[in-house]
């Protein structure tokens, strides 16, 4: 299946799925039946961080020829409609109105009609999953960080330069001058200066 940067709304799904408590379903979820193996079919995938349409589960599942049937790929997606009624999938918003719906699990824990309890994924698959969720969210807040700590380097330094031009200035305004304030200044205005314009040159 293609792969796709992960949306902020995305994420949020996948966060929701990883912390429901156990979902409450009117449809059977044993093994050997359509619906329990399509649940554990897109268990797979979203520990991949994907969310697959109706014809990557089939490929993962069947084969490729069972997903080029017509007739089979719509009783896969009639099932997997009544699974959305039952509180097992989310059907996610396409991207493209061409494109065919995506298909996330609403939490990895159920209790199906039977009054079985349903584990789609291990503890361990769990914590796997939340550390690489974590590691993308780190990957895009560093970013930000960065630039929020470089903003802030270069008005320090920028203040710095004002105040030793201006202490410069004022020296130079005295009726004798200092030498040891004026060099003093100068040599600091000169080293903030230098080291601004290498910060904004590699901006």
């Amino acid at each position: 299946m293609s792969q796709h940067k992960l949306t902020s709304g995305e994420i949020r799904f996948l966060q929701e799925a990883l912390s429901a408590d156990y979902k409450i379903s009117n449809i059977r979820l044993r093994k050997g039946e359509y619906q329990y193996s399509l649940a554990k079919a897109i268990a797979s995938f979203q520990l991949e961080l994907c969310f697959p349409d109706v014809k990557d589960i089939i490929k993962r599942l069947y084969s490729e020829e069972k997903a080029d049937d017509l007739q089979f790929v719509r009783k896969i997606q009639t099932i997997l409609k009544k699974m959305e009624k039952s509180n097992v999938v989310k059907i996610l918003p396409k991207k493209k109105p061409w494109e065919l719906q995506r298909y996330m699990l609403s939490g990895f824990k159920f209790q199906d009609v039977d009054k079985n309890l349903v584990y789609l994924v291990t503890d361990q698959q769990i914590e796997q999953m939340q550390n690489l969720l974590h590691s993308i969210l780190g990957q895009r807040e560093t970013p930000r960080g960065r630039l929020s700590n470089l903003k802030i380097k270069i008005c320090i330094l920028v203040f710095v330069i004002i105040a030793s031009y201006g202490a410069i200035l004022w020296g130079l305004m005295q009726p004798a001058i200092n030498s040891i304030i004026f060099v003093f200044a100068f040599s600091v205005a000169v080293a903030c200066s230098i080291m601004l314009g290498k910060i904004l040159s590699h901006k």
